[in-house]
């Protein structure tokens, strides 16, 4: 693939990497645990001292196997809050309560470092970067809580993004300002990274020039790793962003990735090169768009 060598991508992934690392340490980190906590308190203080409006999101979750309320919360970090033309980036944060698919112990221990901290730990690096951005961009970075609080494959998902769109959708009378654009990440920090263009992201009409886009800076810039052919269509938190709350969507998710939901998806699986190489093509893409000239959002 790519021939870049870490030290030469202006995206810092060794911290990147370390962040990712802070976040593994803190053990598994599900909905409604004492892991999240911490992570929330660890999120909350990263975001607000890169200058950051934040603030948690809470809502009542569901425990698929009783039906009981569970507390959950989005955490938003919202940079330049003034401007109203707006960018949502965006990862879950919660972790799997179980290693599912794992063959030695399905009900054991899962730290999620790819399948979680993988996604936080680029939108924490790239906190450190929104001065780069074009003028007139503001942009809000989002944890999603609830991706997949599941105890079986059969659970409903996605309990922390669907909440955070009907948000939006129910906020339009009353807001004066609204999402061009969102950008998903979920599962980029494999060693062995392909990302290639997600098939939902790329059929919805509204959202094609995001791929496009993303897509091309990777070529610009030689990030071979983006290979441009459609090859998953996955369901993930792009769905309801989408679906429900209007907004063109695109993930950024590699998703051969052996360690997926088995206690394996440990740090060692993940590189930091793989995280300088994603935030680096998303951070240059942002940096070419015009924000008032882009395409028309069907909602907000």
């Amino acid at each position: 693939m790519s021939h870049w060598r870490l030290e030469q991508i202006p995206f810092d992934g060794a911290r990147a990497f370390r962040y990712l690392e802070q976040l593994c340490e803190i053990g598994p980190r599900p909905s409604g645990s004492p892991g999240m906590a911490k992570q929330q308190e660890l999120l909350l203080k990263h975001f607000a001292e890169l200058g950051a409006e934040v603030e948690l999101q809470r809502f009542s979750g569901r425990d698929p196997r009783t039906g009981d309320p569970v507390p959950m919360a989005n955490l938003i970090a919202r940079f330049f809050p003034e401007r109203t033309e707006r960018i949502l980036l965006c990862a879950h944060y919660d972790t799997l309560p179980f290693p599912l698919r794992d063959r030695v112990n399905p009900r054991g221990r899962f730290i999620g470092a790819n399948d979680g901290a993988s996604g936080v730990a680029v939108l924490m690096e790239m906190a450190h970067h929104v001065s780069k951005l074009p003028p007139d961009m503001g942009v809000d970075m989002v944890c999603f809580d609830g991706e997949e609080f599941i105890f079986s494959e059969w659970d409903p998902y996605f309990q922390g993004s669907e909440y955070f769109a009907q948000q939006y959708v129910e906020s339009a009378p009353q807001r004066r300002w609204r999402y061009r654009a969102a950008v998903l990440f979920d599962m980029v920090g494999d060693a062995d990274l392909q990302i290639y263009q997600e098939r939902n992201s790329a059929w919805w009409r509204d959202s094609r020039w995001i791929v496009d886009g993303i897509w091309k800076t990777a070529a610009r810039l030689k990030v071979l790793e983006f290979i441009p052919q459609k090859k998953y269509e996955i369901r993930d938190d792009h769905l309801a962003l989408h679906n429900i709350g209007g907004i063109p969507s695109c993930v950024l998710i590699d998703f051969d990735y052996p360690a997926w939901h088995t206690q394996n998806d440990v740090p060692a699986q993940c590189s930091p090169l793989s995280l300088a190489k994603v935030g680096w093509v998303v951070l240059e893409w942002l940096r070419s768009l015009d924000v008032n000239t882009l395409p028309q959002p069907q909602g907000g």
